[in-house]
């Protein structure tokens, strides 16, 4: 059986603070990666490495609304066709001269509130122009809709193919989005969408009422992930293990088996058959975006319990073949890989984490 772990953020980014490795206890992982052999690349981003393990070709954008699109609509959606851009509701707050994005991992929206919100603007794009019947948010006719599948995760059909390309919600969370909105020659075109979505949504009483309970209001989307849905997919993988929506989206379009990710490796190792399984780690990522130093120390910590002492003892025992973590940082994607055999090469000693960051 062979393991393969996504672990985005497995180092901090940056050079800002060198103490945050200091006294991190982390045996396992160290022991994993000093004995791996490794491999790296030009680091392209979470969404870009989940779609070239499974095969999907980039489009001006990588193509995660398509994919998502039929996953969130439980099946009862397809893409067909269609162009689609997630347009996910976001929080945007001015700090100086920046006006910095907070996604949904941090706020919470409800459907009904998402479900305002969407027939809002909806409503709006559909008079200028647009012929919107009130029994359903899609037509062929209206140019613009916004379909609020899950409350934090919205989509947008665009009738023509625009000249556009966007930088994912992952990489901008937590960022001053000045150099990432859109770009192309269609740019300002959807640059003054955005703002006019600002401004509408700014004004609904319902974000007065959230910001009255100390909530933060919702008062942007995030366009991002457009594309058609890629006509064929293929991966060596034989299971995908994962609490996110991408992953489960593009195993269930290669019709791979997906399951929802174990707490413990103790706990997947009792679940798992044989094969070649995808997994995705995932709770360093929200600690580095959002500056979380001592929620990233203790994440890793748990990790280490969790994940890497116990898959450290599944390989000594034999119940692994190989493992292989994929770390996915700004620095570059890097690959160890480990066999059981690998763990006999004892004069590659264990090295501190921020070893291996650089």
């Amino acid at each position: 059986m062979k393991l393969h772990l996504l672990i985005p953020s497995l180092f901090w980014p940056g050079d800002s603070l060198p103490e945050i490795y200091r006294d991190l206890p982390l045996p396992a992982l160290e022991t994993l990666l000093a004995r791996s052999s490794r491999t790296g690349n030009e680091s392209q981003g979470v969404e870009a490495w989940l779609c070239r393990a499974f095969g999907v070709a980039k489009q001006q954008d990588w193509p995660v609304a398509p994919l998502t699109l039929q996953a969130d609509s439980a099946g009862q959606m397809q893409a067909e066709n269609h162009y689609w851009l997630r347009a996910d509701p976001v929080h945007l707050r001015l700090e100086h001269n920046q006006i910095v994005l907070a996604d949904s991992r941090i706020f919470r929206v409800t459907a009904e509130e998402a479900n305002q919100l969407a027939d809002l603007l909806n409503r709006h794009f559909a008079a200028d122009g647009c012929d919107l019947p009130s029994h359903h948010p899609v037509t062929a006719r209206q140019e613009l809709a916004f379909l609020p599948l899950q409350p934090d995760r919205w989509y947008l059909r665009v009738a023509e193919i625009p000249a556009l390309q966007t930088h994912a919600l992952s990489a901008v969370a937590g960022q001053d989005i000045h150099a990432l909105l859109p770009s192309g020659t269609d740019n300002m075109r959807w640059q003054g969408l955005f703002n006019e979505v600002q401004m509408l949504l700014h004004e609904h009483p319902l974000n007065q009422a959230r910001e009255a309970r100390g909530e933060l209001a919702i008062n942007g989307i995030w366009l991002w992930g457009g594309g058609t849905m890629p006509q064929s997919l293929n991966c060596s993988y034989t299971q995908v293990w994962s609490n996110a929506v991408l992953p489960r989206s593009l195993a269930r379009a290669h019709i791979v088996d997906h399951a929802v990710l174990p707490s413990t490796a103790t706990a997947w190792c009792q679940f798992a058959v044989a094969g070649n399984h995808l997994a995705i780690l995932d709770t360093l990522h929200e600690k580095t975006q959002y500056d979380d130093a001592y929620g990233w120390r203790e994440s890793l910590k748990k990790l280490e319990q969790d994940w890497f002492a116990p898959l450290l003892a599944a390989l000594k025992q034999g119940k692994l073949e190989q493992l292989t973590l994929t770390v996915v940082s700004e620095h570059g994607d890097k690959n160890f890989t480990i066999t059981r055999d690998n763990l006999w090469k004892f004069w590659r000693t264990a090295k501190p984490l921020v070893t291996y960051s650089a």
